[in-house]
């Protein structure tokens, strides 16, 4: 597993090339990009276990929905205007997300507190298995400073894309 200070060295070396890459791609090409990653996302993800690392949740706020709130309160038997009061801050761009990082509800062992109620941002990260990947470019570069899944994912891609 690539330690975060290697990994945001890595990434900024490969930054240059993976703007270029997504910028080649043509429209048409939208699904079969998204085919590789998918692929490419699975093979990752069958050999990291994200437990190794939780860079996500160490450095990265999801942004959160009132639904997200109101579940993870629920879960941990609060009041959401309790809730809200204790964890939640409002961000520059009106986002509701964490007071604090890394996350509040993230443990020792890098185990969620409230996994089964975690917030859909996270649940779908790192958003490489989802579709539309080109339309996604920017996050997935921007993941690639955080996650080593991601960091990997976009590699392969762009070697089998050659």
């Amino acid at each position: 597993m690539i330690c975060p200070e290697d990994l945001k060295k890595l990434a900024k070396k490969t930054e240059a090339l993976n703007k270029t890459f997504f910028r080649n791609i043509k429209p048409g090409k939208a699904t079969l990009l998204d085919k590789i990653t998918h692929i490419e996302n699975d093979k990752v993800f069958s050999k990291i276990n994200c437990l190794d690392c939780a860079c996500c949740c160490k450095f990265l706020g999801p942004r959160l929905t009132q639904k997200d709130i109101r579940e993870m309160a629920h879960s941990l038997n609060m009041k959401e205007a309790e809730f809200e009061n204790k964890f939640i801050k409002t961000d520059e761009d009106g986002d509701q997300i964490f007071s604090s990082l890394p996350c509040p509800f993230l443990d020792s062992d890098n185990y969620c507190r409230v996994y089964d109620k975690r917030p859909r941002a996270c649940r779908d990260y790192p958003h490489t298995q989802q579709p539309e990947i080109l339309r996604k470019k920017n996050i997935h570069i921007k993941n690639t400073f955080y996650c080593p899944a991601v960091f990997e994912i976009l590699e392969n891609v762009r070697k089998i894309w050659k």
